[in-house]
């Protein structure tokens, strides 16, 4: 996998806590359009992905909250956090005791992001990976997806996977702020929490659903 330096992610980022889990600092961008621009100048004008990975977005904090307030739901387990983004979800399941986590994403700046985060956290323990939708990840007994179902391309891909991972006996739960694409009928709500807007004010209901 290719790597971005951390000290990319530094110098392009502010330490911040996420307002429903300031349990955990993140560094976050408080100039998306600048870190986007910096992106693109450090890949060489390449077309680089938004970087989302600088945000605490409603639907990972949502699913940190639970797990740090439901600790018992990762303790002991090898825990997959699909889509990490910042990492927060995969800190939270370290904070609250799981034996192991691999945090996956598509995106090399995320992968070095959550590194970065860890060690701000002084949490040990954070595995990271590409794009694992293709196939199977034995031993992983809990899967964790903050907000992953934000298009409909993405969902077609996310939802086999976290259907063969039910079928394997993992947990599987979902962090969502009400997106369309997420098939709710599917889904048994496990918590409810208002989350801080990412962008602009207001509150985002945000479910965290387990998939039975």
């Amino acid at each position: 996998m290719r790597s971005v330096p951390a000290g990319f992610v530094r110098a392009h980022t502010q330490v911040q806590r996420p307002s429903s889990v300031p349990e955990v600092r993140l560094h976050v961008a408080e100039d998306v359009v600048a870190l986007w621009e910096a992106m693109e100048t450090a890949e060489g004008g390449a077309g680089q992905a938004p970087p989302f990975w600088a945000a605490a977005w409603p639907g990972g904090q949502a699913l940190a909250r639970f797990v740090l307030d439901t600790p018992e739901v990762v303790a002991g387990r090898a825990v997959l956090d699909l889509g990490t983004g910042s990492g927060l979800v995969a800190i939270a399941a370290l904070r609250a005791g799981a034996r192991s986590v691999l945090a996956s994403d598509v995106d090399p700046f995320s992968r070095t992001a959550v590194v970065v985060n860890a060690a701000l956290n002084g949490v040990g323990g954070v595995g990271v990976a590409g794009d694992v939708l293709d196939g199977d990840l034995p031993g992983i007994e809990v899967v964790l997806a903050g907000d992953v179902c934000y298009d409909r391309e993405m969902t077609e891909r996310v939802l086999p996977f976290l259907d063969r991972a039910r079928a394997r006996g993992c947990e599987v739960l979902v962090g969502d702020p009400g997106r369309p694409y997420l098939p709710h009928e599917r889904l048994v709500a496990a918590a409810v929490y208002d989350i801080p807007e990412t962008e602009g004010p207001g509150l985002r209901r945000t479910t965290v659903w387990r998939l039975p």
